[in-house]
């Protein structure tokens, strides 16, 4: 079996992310982040990867390099999750969309502040 070097490339990006590991989902492999799924190559055999982003994200990938992002077909294309074509894309443009996905699911991850319930601190009336 051919490796395509394009796929080596998304796989070794995908890996360089903080805390990022390969795992496999459905018999395909993906990245991780804490267990959360960021990317996979659920496509590589069509030259794609697969990006977990927002909508907006997605619209604005795709609005910018039609040749190279395009939704996941049905359901999970209009949540966000995005085809990354590899054939007709940079190295850098696939570090920072990897960086993006990656993002998303590690701020998701963050602690949230405390809600404060009286509003701003502020001494008390004795």
């Amino acid at each position: 079996m051919t490796t395509n070097p394009k796929v080596d490339l998304f796989r070794t990006l995908a890996l360089s992310l903080p805390g990022a590991i390969e795992s496999a989902h459905q018999g395909h492999p993906d990245f991780r982040v804490d267990n959360r799924i960021f990317a996979t190559l659920s496509k590589q055999s069509e030259g794609c990867g697969v990006l977990k982003l927002t909508v907006d994200q997605q619209q604005s990938f795709i609005e910018e390099l039609p040749a190279v992002f395009s939704p996941v077909p049905g359901g999970w294309g209009r949540n966000g999750m995005t085809l990354i074509h590899l054939e007709p894309v940079d190295e850098p443009t696939i570090h920072g969309a990897l960086l993006t996905a990656h993002r998303n699911v590690t701020e998701k991850l963050k602690p949230s502040k405390p809600k404060s319930v009286s509003g701003p601190r502020s001494k008390p009336n004795l």
